[in-house]
């Protein structure tokens, strides 16, 4: 068998009742690549190596099929002792690069997670979980057949309509322009509005001929009032239609009045906090002059039933009038702008990521020069250049691989911690943030992305790379 031939001369044996070929015996094989040696007294079988690989009797199936010998190869090289020590240092510095930018991703990308999550938490307190609003005008009537089907839904647990608007409040000099939000008396049901209640009084929207208003607690400070004020919060609404009266402003509003129940609500959300109050229905259709008409109807799922499937079905059954968002469709500004965020943060640490990836290029590098008696020996044997190639190329793949799955258990591991023991803090002011610690929800689909990501970085990385080294090394070789 010559040394440098592109293809193996095999010779028949005698003897050899399956026709396999005489594999004789390599020299200069370096560590970590597979010993061929002559097999004796095999019995009419092809030598061990070929065993399980298709050689029994045919042409050799080593260099065909999907490339499990390559494979095998590129494993034996990356695990086994090199002839330099300082090759396995650079492929476990290689992984440790890979392995730290995957974890890097993985707290970063669950830390904005967790704040989702924990915005998410605050606007459920008031937001309703479906949210039905006209896709024409403001208003719609509020016995509406479609919206009066929506109660025989079996899909709906609590059903409340809402009328909203614009109004001014006026208290002892101060005023100020806030949105009415008129609900029916079953909202306590739709939402969780009485475990963000302060005071020492109680959720009411009325009783006997009075009007009740309950403020955000922002809103209530800008007033300059308590939650429990005496005097009457007197309302303004302009009338639909009308112009202002220069000479008599006040006649081209509608005015009423609403008492205090003894609480305010606090959302931890300014656009609630500043600027809603809560009150009746009835009320806000009286000062809205629409009585009879709804803005939107807010509906509670029935437990165990899935938000997405419904609100599809929802959209089927009301057809083009009207819009159903869930709680995250109806916060669509806040929460767009934290995915903003977040994705720019996964494409600035998967540039971190392709940085660390470079390493393995010196990594393979190295090994190649290292393996390059083997390279000969491997082309005498039958090995294109293309598969020689696909060795190293391999091997880049399993320390990205590596790097990969070392870096989501540390990053899992660190959440992890965070979640239990909320080791990093906000600062050290406390009480001085909605939260003491750092949220953390770790997302399988955060972890599957993450996984890809540094899979096909690590292939982009190494892709032209070795393949460029591989032509140059085995030019050198012939």
């Amino acid at each position: 068998m010559e040394a440098g031939s592109s293809s193996p001369h095999l010779q028949e044996q005698q003897g050899m009742g399956d026709g396999s070929p005489h594999l004789q015996e390599q020299q200069g094989m370096g560590d970590g690549s597979p010993q061929l040696q002559e097999q004796q007294g095999t019995g009419g079988r092809s030598p061990r190596l070929w065993r399980g690989w298709g050689m029994r009797g045919r042409s050799p199936l080593l260099w065909r099929g999907w490339g499990r010998l390559e494979l095998f190869i590129a494993r034996r090289y990356l695990f086994a002792k090199k002839s330099h020590h300082a090759i396995n240092i650079i492929s476990g510095i290689s992984v440790l690069g890979v392995a730290v930018a995957t974890m890097a991703m993985v707290v970063t990308l669950s830390v904005f997670n967790g704040f989702q999550d924990l915005v998410a938490d605050l606007f459920t307190a008031f937001d309703a979980e479906l949210r039905i609003t006209p896709t024409d005008g403001q208003t719609v009537s509020a016995k509406d057949a479609a919206l009066l089907g929506l109660k025989k839904n079996e899909a709906v647990e609590v059903y409340t309509p809402v009328l909203e608007g614009q109004a001014l409040v006026v208290q002892d000099g101060r005023q100020q322009v806030v949105t009415i939000k008129g609900v029916a008396d079953n909202f306590t049901k739709q939402t969780h509005i009485e475990d963000i209640l302060y005071g020492d009084g109680a959720f009411c929207l009325h009783a006997d001929i009075l009007e009740y208003g309950i403020l955000g607690i922002q809103l209530a400070q800008q007033l300059g009032l308590p939650a429990n004020f005496e005097n009457p919060l007197q309302v303004y609404a302009p009338k639909p239609g009308e112009r202002v009266n220069i000479g008599n402003p006040l006649s081209s509003f509608n005015h009423d009045e609403l008492q205090s129940p003894g609480v305010v609500f606090m959302v931890r959300q300014a656009k609630y906090d500043s600027h809603y109050i809560l009150t009746s229905l009835v009320f806000a259709q009286k000062l809205f002059e629409r009585e009879g008409r709804v803005s939107s109807v807010e509906l509670k799922l029935k437990e165990g039933i899935n938000a997405d499937k419904a609100k599809k079905a929802l959209r089927a059954q009301l057809g083009e009038r009207f819009k159903v968002e869930d709680r995250y469709e109806q916060q669509n500004d806040v929460f767009r702008v934290m995915r903003i965020e977040k994705l720019i943060s996964y494409l600035f640490l998967s540039f971190i990521l392709l940085v660390a990836c470079f390493n393995i290029i010196g990594s393979l590098s190295m090994l190649m020069i290292d393996k390059r008696q083997d390279i000969q020996t491997l082309r005498s044997l039958g090995a294109t250049d293309s598969q020689v190639c696909t060795i190293f190329r391999l091997e880049g793949h399993i320390i990205s691989l590596a790097g990969a799955l070392l870096g989501l258990l540390l990053g899992g591991i660190l959440c992890w911690v965070q979640q239990e023991y909320g080791i990093v803090t906000m600062g050290d002011s406390e009480g001085s943030f909605i939260i003491e610690t750092y949220p953390v929800s770790v997302y399988l689909t955060d972890i599957l992305l993450i996984l890809v990501t540094v899979l096909a970085v690590g292939w982009l990385a190494i892709w032209y790379p070795v393949k460029y080294l591989t032509k140059k090394l085995l030019v050198l070789s012939s």
